[in-house]
């Protein structure tokens, strides 16, 4: 559960028009590059050259509610300096080389990438760790600078983005005016908006831009193909593929056309600077998956450790953690989702729970009550479809809230309800110490090693192996070569 929406400070930026939480920046090159960094003080106005005016302004007003929806900013110097070098590069191919644009990695796992108006960048550090050379990254960054300077922002449609849990369950509980509920309300901007059009025209002129600056032309393709194919494993492991995966689809033909692209203007292929020596060493001991800064699933127990609070979900569901709550979903058609609200500290909770934002409460079903030193309230309700066990907590001035939902109640569900309520505790040293960073490490092949024995030293992840052939762009039974680096995933 991402730290925009619980943590305090990034809490009231994702809900308020006015923002509290900006980014600082520190220039890196002498391409007017500048690296988003933790920081209280505002973004420079960024303007590529021809810029409209109005641009700016989108730009700095939606640039603080992008860093709190993803996340944070993710700081890690060698990254950092890396991909300021790879855009101070594309700006001079792209003739742009007064211009000022202001890149940021973003703290989530998705594979995204994308461009504001204005000259801001954002890529994701799930990107960074899915490709595997600077002419791959170089790709994906050119692509979102042809959209800047050819306008294509302009036309982008702002969409909110929900988890398939708010789809299905929160459409049937929140009822009335849902503007008014905090999680009902919070949207992530949809930064991939573009039509085909513009995606193709993007793509031959971010082609154009990476060549130039002397990287493999050809690498737009062998990402794409890359990115298919963790949109495809994504999809086997419910995650959630919206955002670059699935606005930037990377079928046949859209790869045949990069390649087509790429041969016309510069030739045969092998030529351009590949680098993935440089690159690995760049991306070395980056986090991978969720962020442990985010909270931690461990089982069934999910970990909060900034905001001190855990919790464990019944046998049987699985947990996922996403930007905006932690869901849970069980076999036999149940589901739990976890979030935090926007409540002020003189509104009882019994009254929040009555305030309007659930559908079908039964408000004499609603009581208050104390678990380990905490107070909280719960309630049922029901629609046509959905039965629902809600309960709110505040813990340190923040409200809490588990939805249970399930097509019918039992004794079953009531018990998992409460059980999971009951066991909302503040951490311990013990829970924080179960806490595991996921990240990447770079190995180097020796004699006798394959694709396949490689893959198995990230057997202790679930579908590891499969995952290791995807992020090396390798395929079981392939060779490697020996001396060359490659990317394992592990726990430390």
């Amino acid at each position: 559960m991402g730290k925009g929406h619980i943590a305090k400070g990034l809490r009231n930026g994702l809900m308020a028009v006015s923002l509290l939480a900006l980014a600082a920046c520190t220039t890196l090159t002498s391409s007017n590059i500048a690296v988003s960094q933790t920081g209280d003080r505002p973004a420079p106005t960024v303007v590529p050259e021809g810029t409209d005016p109005d641009d700016a302004v989108i730009g700095r007003r939606e640039h603080p509610r992008i860093i709190a929806a993803y996340g944070g900013v993710y700081s890690d110097r060698p990254a950092e300096i890396m991909v300021a070098r790879i855009v101070g590069r594309l700006l001079d191919a792209a003739d742009q080389p007064n211009a000022q644009f202001q890149v940021t990695i973003l703290d989530s796992s998705e594979v995204n990438a994308f461009a504001l108006p204005g000259g801001y960048i954002y890529v994701t550090r799930g990107i960074l760790a899915l490709a595997s050379d600077t002419s791959e990254l170089a790709a994906v960054l050119a692509h979102e600078i042809a959209h800047v300077t050819l306008r294509h922002a302009r036309a982008r449609t702002d969409r909110t983005r929900t988890t398939a849990i708010v789809d299905r369950v929160i459409t049937s509980v929140f009822g009335g005016d849902t503007s008014t509920d905090a999680t009902a309300s919070r949207t992530r901007e949809s930064l991939a908006a573009f039509g085909q059009s513009q995606e193709l025209e993007a793509d031959r002129e971010g082609i154009k831009f990476s060549g130039k600056a002397g990287y493999d032309p050809q690498a737009a393709a062998r990402f794409l193909g890359v990115m298919s194919r963790f949109a495809t494993f994504s999809a086997g492991a419910g995650k959630d593929n919206e955002g670059f995966l699935s606005s930037h689809p990377s079928t046949p033909a859209r790869i045949q056309k990069a390649i087509d692209t790429a041969r016309s203007m510069f030739g045969k292929p092998g030529l351009g600077e590949v680098d993935r020596a440089g690159y690995l060493a760049s991306i070395a001991g980056l986090t991978f998956g969720d962020s442990p800064a985010q909270g931690s699933i461990i089982g069934r127990q999910f970990v909060h450790p900034a905001s001190k609070f855990t919790f464990t979900v019944p046998q049987g569901y699985t947990l996922q953690n996403s930007q905006s709550a932690v869901v849970g979903v069980a076999g036999d058609g149940e589901a739990v989702r976890f979030d935090s609200a926007d409540v002020q500290p003189n509104v009882a909770l019994t009254d929040y729970l009555k305030s309007g934002w659930i559908a079908g409460l039964k408000t004499d079903s609603v009581s208050s009550q104390t678990h380990n030193g905490i107070e909280m309230a719960t309630g049922l309700a029901q629609t046509d479809q959905w039965f629902f066990r809600v309960s709110v907590m505040r813990l340190d001035g923040q409200v809490y809230r588990f939805i249970f939902a399930a097509k019918a109640d039992s004794t079953r569900f009531a018990q998992g309800a409460a059980s999971t309520l009951e066991s909302f505790r503040r951490t311990t040293a013990s829970d924080i110490s179960g806490i595991r960073k996921v990240a990447i490490r770079i190995v180097t092949a020796k004699a006798g090693d394959t694709a396949d024995s490689l893959a198995r030293q990230m057997s202790a992840l679930s579908r590891g192996s499969d995952l290791f052939y995807i992020i090396n762009d390798l395929y079981p039974g392939d060779p490697v070569t020996v001396g060359e680096q490659y990317k394992v995933v592990t726990l430390q």
